[in-house]
């Protein structure tokens, strides 16, 4: 009977679940989802996740004696290692919540047996699977970074585990500030409330009204200046636009490339990992051009390459992200698996 890790990810109103084989492929490439339901309570919440596995063992012709592991990917931040501190997208109530505890109980429970259960960061462990594609067989590090609302940053080893910190938040890299007199930019106020120029406010969602404010003067006759709509929907037009040649979408996507390339260049000197995987909305095949992808790519390639250390000039990789939604659901069975293969060892 061969042996499954299955991953939970869970989302603030959706779950999905996916797993992986003992040899770490992955079961299916489609994923189970049920509801969340925070607003009902944390019961609802592991009613939810326990749901979804059921559904992802029914669907591939599964059964528990086969689960060996679970991982859980749940956004922080932690009070403590599987408890969950104050997070902007659940109710308060939920902090001080032991969320590992609870689900560790549930599958018991289902399972008949008490199974491995391991929790991390979502965005980590997305980082543990898109390395697991990437390097194949290959022993290595590998830097994640994934520009959306906010910057996910994770770095997994050479083991094929993320790097979690002492309290859980290491490689939160998008609040690093970023070289603004490279850059030539002002200082972006960052959603976490600092002013010294973080990382995400010059290559995220987040940061674009920031550019618009900045950088709408310069072209006079441009419509976004007599637009009838939100400051919001202008941002959130831009990435259409430039697919359209806008050139002042084109220079804030450059700009926003250059301050990745640069932040790449910073974290291979911390990180000195082999591949750099860059994932988020910019390189999603389903809404950009391939002609979007690779001019942004570009960018990031040509803005790191005169800052890193000459042997890292000829060998890292800056490759996109290849799994999408799949990630972070396959990187928590993943975890499960190397866990449990370092205990057996």
């Amino acid at each position: 009977m061969k042996k499954v890790f299955l991953g939970t990810d869970s989302g603030a109103t959706t779950s999905k679940t996916s797993g992986v084989w003992e040899d770490g492929s992955p079961i299916s490439l489609n994923l189970a989802q049920s509801s969340t339901n925070s607003q009902l309570g944390t019961r609802a919440v592991v009613d939810g996740w326990v749901e979804g596995v059921e559904k992802f063992l029914a669907e591939n012709q599964l059964a528990w004696p086969q689960v060996e592991g679970v991982g859980l990917a749940m956004p922080g931040p932690y009070q403590a290692y599987g408890v969950l501190d104050r997070s902007p997208n659940l109710p308060a109530s939920f902090a001080g919540w032991n969320f590992l505890e609870d689900y560790s109980a549930a599958l018991a429970q289902k399972a008949g047996r008490p199974l491995l259960v391991v929790t991390g960061n979502d965005g980590n462990f997305g980082g543990v699977a898109e390395a697991a594609h990437v390097r194949g067989a290959k022993k290595c590090g590998v830097l994640m970074l994934a520009p959306g609302s906010g910057l996910g940053a994770a770095y997994t080893g050479a083991d094929g585990l993320s790097l979690n910190g002492d309290t859980l938040n290491g490689v939160e890299a998008g609040h690093m500030p970023a070289p603004l007199q490279i850059l030539g930019l002002p200082r972006f106020t960052c959603g976490c409330g600092r002013d010294w120029g973080c990382f995400e406010a010059y290559t995220t969602i987040s940061g674009l009204p920031q550019y618009l404010n900045h950088l709408l003067p310069k072209y006079p006759g441009h419509e976004l200046h007599n637009a009838a709509i939100p400051p919001k929907e202008k941002a959130l037009s831009l990435r259409t636009r430039a697919q359209k040649g806008d050139p002042l979408a084109l220079e804030i996507f450059e700009l926003q490339a250059k301050a990745m390339g640069l932040h790449v260049a910073n974290l291979s000197i911390a990180f000195d990992a082999a591949f750099v995987v860059i994932g988020g909305g910019l390189i999603d095949p389903h809404s950009t051009t391939e002609e979007f992808r690779k001019r942004y790519l570009d960018g990031i390639r040509a803005a790191a390459q005169p800052w890193l250390f000459p042997v890292q000039q000829r060998t890292i990789q800056i490759v996109p992200a290849a799994l999408g939604e799949l990630s972070q659901a396959i990187g928590a069975g993943l975890t499960a698996l190397y866990t449990w293969k370092s205990q057996a060892a």
